[in-house]
């Protein structure tokens, strides 16, 4: 369908500013692009009790912000690791759609930063989301949170997080996961595939932008077979839990992901693809300027709702 009227007008005016593609900056300038997102948010929700703590990462103390909604314990958890193409992003640019999930689900919602590249390339992202998981399931009680009853959750680079972190707990034996969300998650810096020639350009992450994040990323070209990096180069897919893979139609990363998707499907997985025409990448983060971003969270939520019910949870 036609690009989103919403969207095209937020394109515009990003190109009147001469935004073109992230690749044009410095790692610094593009932190400072990430961050803006919150401008382009509505205005956050109460939730009933927020906290400000740390957790033990791999080489030191990392921030994480618990959101609690109302009701009575014990809740469903949502671990929410946030986007921003490895080398940005924080606890406080998702804040906004991290409260509108814990309203919008009941659920307490924890949403935990990771080291950045390229001053910490991988696999320190993947080491921190993993240490952030075992955290939650050891520490969740204490807010009212059900250590048996989580979910992982993540946009763009978090979305990649949340699919590598549930493969490693599958792997090492830890947290028992009731669900993954993988909204618009970048999965393989190699693929080629439709929309990675057909959306190349011109729809906010660019082909060239998000080869840039990848380069970032990875330490070595070793990196992109390793599938804590790159989910989809993981011999076996089997045993992981419920998937929802959100994707937009104008998204260069768009047709990677709904492959995983089809792969976790393959393997025997509950996987579920949900593609939102018309849209782009970072919609999640744009619920003031692009009023369907409210699509995009009620996927979230009815899939958080539906596989941490009481009937679903063994």
């Amino acid at each position: 369908m036609a690009l989103d009227e919403h969207v095209s007008q937020l394109i515009d005016a990003l190109n009147s500013q001469g935004f073109t593609s992230f690749e044009q900056f410095s790692v610094e300038q593009a932190r400072g692009v990430v961050d803006t997102f919150t401008g382009l948010q509505a205005t956050a929700q109460d939730v009933a009790r927020v906290e400000n703590l740390s957790y033990p990462g791999e080489v030191g103390d990392l921030p994480l912000r618990i959101y609690v909604p109302e009701g009575t314990g014990p809740r469903p958890v949502v671990l929410y690791l946030h986007g921003g193409g490895f080398i940005g992003g924080s606890i406080d640019v998702a804040d906004e759609p991290c409260r509108a999930v814990a309203n919008g689900t009941g659920a307490i919602v924890v949403s935990a930063e990771y080291r950045l590249a390229p001053e910490h390339p991988f696999p320190a992202a993947p080491d921190d989301a993993y240490a952030a998981l075992i955290w939650v399931a050891a520490r969740i009680a204490d807010f009212g949170g059900d250590p048996d009853n989580i979910v992982l959750a993540g946009d763009s680079a978090g979305g990649n997080l949340a699919a590598v972190t549930a493969l490693r707990t599958r792997d090492e034996g830890g947290p028992r996961l009731r669900g993954q969300v993988l909204i618009y998650p970048v999965i393989d810096p190699n693929s080629d595939f439709p929309s990675t020639r057909e959306y190349a350009d011109g729809y906010i992450i660019t082909k060239p932008g998000l080869d840039w994040f990848w380069n970032h990323y990875l330490a070595g070209p070793g990196d992109a077979s390793n599938p804590y990096a790159v989910p989809s180069r993981a011999d076996d897919l089997s045993g992981l839990p419920p998937a929802l893979v959100l994707t937009n139609e104008y998204e260069v990363g768009r047709d990677e992901a709904e492959d995983y998707a089809a792969r976790l499907q393959d393997a025997g997985v509950d996987s579920v693809v949900r593609r939102f025409d018309g849209l782009v990448h970072g919609v999640f983060w744009m619920s003031g300027a692009v009023p369907r971003s409210s699509e995009v969270l009620a996927a979230v939520c009815d899939h958080v709702r539906s596989v941490t019910a009481p009937s679903t949870v063994r």
